[in-house]
């Protein structure tokens, strides 16, 4: 392929894009309480009365009983029936974030919002109550994967893993301290006793991940892997928390040592270890494993257009170049339709989060008056807003098959999703017990599920814009928290200025 033919094709690209997005309007406010309302659908635990997904009833409510620690509440991850305390603690720091950069815009839901993620606080309170240990995830993978039924029907093993001083998970730990910290700083206005119980534990748990320092990939194994097996180290999750913990507290000594040990990220390393392969460091890469991106924006806040900006505001100028579709560094691609696309499955994962990022750097450049370069071309911060909003169009419908990929948002959207507890009949209107096999008939069934969703957004479309919608093909058809999360900032963004 020819240089000339090469630039008319990007130019074609992106003109439908543009067009696209261009004639499409979305009612973000909707999709935001949507949005919000997807986590009440994640449940574990004793439900409140305040509950208005109502077809969910109360489930796992001897979870810790093994260890003898009270573990009951938090969130499943996804369409299974398994609290994962990696990716449950990732969504619970990108909905602080979320409510951090983008709460003033977000109404009524605000409050809603908050609400979604104290549930997810006051489980990781719970998770770390005894002193120099962690829980790293409740359930027997396994065992649930097998099954097919509602969390209210559970009978599978409910199987406590704990990483402590002599078999340590610093990944999952650190995590967890970077979530309770930025809760902490979220509910300082709100309940500030609440706040400090949060921030101090938050200081506990990550001292304890940084001084026993080892992956629970070994320590827990199969409990874990392959579901969320850490592929990357645990570096980015220690120097993350303890970023996190600078911004709650401004104390010195968490900024020193984001600065000492960022080295650790600069180059790209790997090592074997009994479970999983490790890739250490990419400045491009952001979700619930990989935290560099969202380090390098999340300090670039705090150190632009100064002596201290490098390597984070470089790093972060890079990602940005890596995402944006005329860059010359682009390491992304995009649908003909204009969708992000990046390597693994649940691809909905990397569009909010990267858009989230956008976003919030766009309003860290404007907020210093810069501006930046990918090769020759100019970036200004009106254009990261652009692509976050192409995006979130996307998603919401504007796209070649006019599908929302939010269940309850728009005329068209997915109608079996993968996940148990929507896919079977509630309680309410089939109160006896559905065994762990006798489930398999609603997986497989051609017919829509029995309870919406509402606000869950499935991993969506393969890179020709194609869904195919249906249970067994899970990478485009389940929905997880860590896609929510951050989509509650976007689309609390775009409800303030849906016309940037």
């Amino acid at each position: 392929m020819n240089g000339k033919y090469r630039s008319i094709q990007m130019l074609l690209g992106l003109v439908g894009m543009i067009l696209v997005v261009g004639v499409a309007s979305h009612d973000y406010g909707d999709a935001l309480s949507k949005c919000v309302l997807f986590f009440e659908g994640q449940r574990s635990g004793k439900l409140p009365s305040t509950q208005r997904m109502t077809w969910r009833k109360d489930s796992a409510l001897r979870d810790g009983a093994d260890v003898g620690v009270d573990l009951v509440g938090g969130y499943y991850d996804a369409g299974d029936n398994i609290k994962f305390s990696f990716p449950m603690a990732f969504t619970t720091t990108m909905l602080a974030w979320s409510i951090l950069e983008f709460g003033s815009h977000m109404g009524p839901e605000q409050k809603n919002a908050q609400e979604a993620l104290k549930w997810g606080t006051d489980y990781f309170l719970k998770a770390t109550s005894v002193p120099g240990k962690v829980t790293a995830q409740v359930g027997e993978p396994n065992a649930d994967h097998n099954c097919w039924e509602r969390p209210e029907d559970m009978d599978t093993p409910r199987t406590s893993y704990v990483v402590n001083t002599t078999n340590p998970g610093s990944e999952v730990s650190a995590e967890i301290a970077a979530a309770l910290a930025a809760s902490s700083i979220v509910f300082k206005s709100v309940n500030s006793q609440y706040s400090k119980i949060l921030l101090q534990r938050a200081s506990q748990v990550f001292q304890f991940a940084d001084q026993y320092q080892g992956s629970y990939n070994t320590s827990v194994g199969s409990g874990v892997c392959p579901y969320y097996c850490d592929f990357d180290g645990y570096m980015d999750e220690l120097i993350w928390a303890a970023a996190w913990l600078f911004k709650a507290t401004n104390r010195q000594s968490y900024m020193k040592y984001v600065v000492d040990n960022i080295h650790y990220l600069e180059n790209s390393t790997m090592r074997q270890s009994k479970e999983a392969l490790f890739v250490g460091g990419s400045f491009a890469e952001f979700g619930w494993d990989a935290k560099h991106a969202g380090i390098n924006v999340l300090i670039s806040r705090l150190v632009m257009n100064t002596s201290k900006s490098d390597p984070f505001v470089r790093h972060a100028d890079k990602f940005i170049c890596s995402v944006l579709p005329e860059s010359p560094t682009k390491l992304v691609t995009y649908s003909s339709g204009g969708l992000l696309f990046k390597r693994g499955g649940s691809n909905s994962q990397h569009v909010t989060a990267m858009s989230f990022l956008l976003l919030v750097y766009s309003r860290y450049l404007t907020r210093f008056h810069r501006s930046l370069e990918c090769g020759n071309i100019a970036v200004t911060p009106s254009r990261l807003i652009q692509v976050a909003k192409t995006q979130a169009d996307y998603l919401l419908g504007s796209n070649p098959l006019s599908m929302s990929y939010m269940v309850g948002y728009g005329r068209k959207f997915p109608r079996r999703i993968h996940h148990r507890g929507s896919s079977l009949p509630s309680i309410d209107t089939h109160p006896k017990h559905v065994k762990c096999l006798e489930g398999s008939i609603f997986f497989k069934s051609k017919y829509p599920n029995f309870n919406l969703l509402t606000g869950a957004i499935v991993g969506g479309p393969d890179i020709n814009d194609q869904y195919n919608d249906t249970r067994i093909n899970w990478s485009q058809s389940e929905p997880t928290t860590y896609i929510n999360a951050p989509f509650v900032g976007v689309l609390s963004y775009f409800k303030a200025y849906p016309h940037p």
